[in-house]
């Protein structure tokens, strides 16, 4: 297969996960749209990777889910203690977070 297709379908789950970190408010699908974000970009790292050969594209991906990992830890983490504290869970109306 061609280097192409693999750009093809990093960018069809980029932009849906950037379509809907955009349109939804939920902040539990924002976070799973956020991971589709980074699952599009490791998807073309490790595509270029084999396009040249090398293991630092895989590397760098590795990387990035680990820090995937840790935004996901730190969001639930969030979500639960503002259910805990029965205030409304969308995104727009969450004030509690500002400065």
């Amino acid at each position: 297969m061609s280097i192409a297709w693999y750009l093809a379908v990093s960018a069809i789950v980029f932009s849906l996960g950037a379509a809907g970190v955009m349109t939804r408010r939920n902040p539990l699908v924002v976070l799973l749209c956020l991971e589709l974000m980074l699952n599009g970009g490791n998807l073309a790292l490790i595509a270029f990777s084999r396009m040249w050969g090398g293991g630092s594209g895989q590397i760098f991906a590795i990387v990035v889910m680990t820090v995937a990992a840790c935004e996901v830890c730190i969001g639930l983490g969030m979500i639960v203690a503002i259910y805990r504290r029965r205030l409304a869970i969308d995104v727009d109306e969450l004030r509690e977070l500002h400065g």
